[in-house]
């Protein structure tokens, strides 16, 4: 059987030094073909798993995940928002490319689905849990709502019930960790004194049981985990399949999902599959435009042009490989009018605010007082009790401009936009975002979405929508990806501007 380390040496010699796609070379045989296990959840941050670090919750069946494959410290979202970051997963493009780059949008018919270019080159393709996407049937052979607290109760007996002559590719996206919170009986339950508490957050009893409530529902994927690596055991399959793991935002907090921040926009990734070399790390950066490139390099089949990432399979074979140096994301709307942009390049991150005098709220218990975090940090504000740093979700004007040294300073605390020693570097960051604004049809819409709910969570009559960003420059039919492969900003040393 050929290897997937023998395969990637000529996927690598196929991937464009200025960061082009890779392309498998032809179509491999069925029994070279690898399986795919891809499991995406909902509302998790990096940080919340063991093998990131968190020593306070227990992911013993991710963190083996790990240990037998590629843990990724830079895989980053294209948007931290529920359906428009599934939308720009499943297509391969950007949010304001797919023609759903709002909450609540479905996918246009026309818009790619990467899984049924694996369904028409002979790949058995199922999606169970959570769809948030709209019309996927093209791309399924077979969709379930799924089973459970978190709709992971079936992903066993669809590996138990698909074609044996077909390779496979599932689709499993759980719904935890999503509020509300509901409990499992073999998953552990955590004590609040025991979690950690972001500096961002207030440390308050109500949160510390908040988080432990969330811990309990992180817990719960890996749960489901472990009972898939079972059964890919117990049926000989774990030599030929992939497992990747990975979420569609950032954690239900504060400060954290919708948010261009690292703890909105990170996604956990592992990958752990054929070949593979367990127990390392890529520091790589990775966007989740990437993904579908990637798996359908790896599964032999064409990668098609509308597809705007580009396959970070060479970092599977070698994780100190480059396959792009800086990353984009947006915030759009999410019952709240935002419009914000992000680049990171090396370890520099830039955040673009076009409406800053906008408070920056999130609904679903993440900013407004409706969740029992949300609520204490706004009980805190009123008692004059917060730090600066627990204070973003209340500072009105905001910064128009954002500058952070995600290395020096991991949970972005400190702006240092204003600091006239960063001038060439705002520069440069400016004219990387501006040029993937430009190649890629974004647009600030002119006619935007209104809020839908007050800052109180109270819901706002009349509330229609409105134009969403890259529809007054027809971004839907833009397949240009923008800056991928920029190398050091010219000025600096190579140190301090590596990728």
């Amino acid at each position: 059987m050929t290897t997937r380390r023998n395969f990637l040496k000529g996927l690598i010699g196929s991937v464009l030094a200025a960061g082009a796609t890779a392309h498998a070379g032809g179509r491999l045989d069925d029994e070279e073909r690898p399986n795919f296990i891809f499991i995406i959840t909902d509302d998790i941050s990096p940080e919340d798993l063991g093998c990131y670090g968190n020593g306070a919750i227990k992911t013993p069946h991710i963190d083996s995940l790990a240990r037998s494959g590629v843990r990724f410290t830079n895989a980053y979202l294209s948007i931290s928002s529920c359906s428009p970051s599934r939308c720009s997963i499943i297509t391969g493009r950007y949010p304001h490319n797919t023609g759903a780059a709002e909450l609540h949008t479905t996918l246009p018919g026309d818009q790619l689905r990467f899984p049924e270019l694996l369904r028409k080159a002979g790949y058995y393709t199922a999606l169970s849990g959570k769809n948030h996407m709209g019309d996927v049937a093209g791309a399924f052979d077979l969709i379930t709502k799924g089973k459970g607290p978190g709709r992971e109760g079936d992903w066993v007996d669809i590996v138990r019930g698909r074609p044996a002559d077909k390779p496979f590719f599932f689709w499993f996206a759980s719904s935890d960790a999503h509020r509300g919170w509901k409990e499992s009986e073999n998953v552990p339950k955590y004590d609040p004194a025991a979690v950690t508490v972001p500096p961002y957050l207030y440390d308050g009893a109500a949160t510390r049981k908040d988080l432990a409530d969330y811990y309990h529902e992180v817990s719960r994927t890996d749960f489901y985990l472990g009972a898939l690596i079972d059964e890919l055991d117990a049926q000989g399959l774990s030599e030929n399949t992939y497992v990747i793991y990975c979420s569609d935002n950032g954690r239900p907090f504060p400060r954290c999902k919708t948010r261009l921040y690292d703890s909105g926009i990170k996604t956990p990734l592992i990958v752990s599959g054929p070949g593979i070399e367990g127990g390392r790390v890529a520091d790589g950066l990775v966007s989740a435009v990437d993904f579908a490139p990637t798996f359908l390099s790896l599964a032999g089949a064409a990668v098609d042009k509308h597809i705007q990432g580009v396959s970070f399979a060479p970092l599977l074979d070698d994780p100190a490989a480059a396959v792009r140096d800086c990353v984009f994301a947006e915030h759009n709307w999410h019952v709240f009018q935002a419009h914000e942009r992000m680049v990171r390049h090396g370890d520099w991150v830039y955040i673009r605010n076009a409406w800053p005098e906008r408070q920056n709220l999130c609904v679903e218990g993440a900013h407004t007082p409706s969740m029992p975090a949300a609520r204490e940090l706004w009980e805190m504000e009123a008692a004059g009790k917060l730090i600066p740093a627990q204070r973003d979700i209340f500072q009105v004007p905001r910064p128009a401009e954002e500058l952070y040294n995600v290395a020096e300073d991991p949970h972005q605390l400190e702006n240092l936009a204003d600091e006239g020693s960063h001038e060439k570097r705002l520069d440069f960051l400016r004219a990387l975002l501006d040029r993937w604004i430009d190649e890629t049809g974004d647009t600030v819409p002119q006619n935007p979405t209104a809020d839908r709910q007050d800052a109180r969570g109270n819901r706002v009559a009349g509330h229609v929508r409105g134009t969403m960003p890259g529809a007054e420059r027809k971004a839907t039919a833009i397949n240009e990806r923008g800056p991928v492969l920029v190398g050091r900003a010219e000025g600096f040393d190579a140190e301090d501007s590596r990728p």
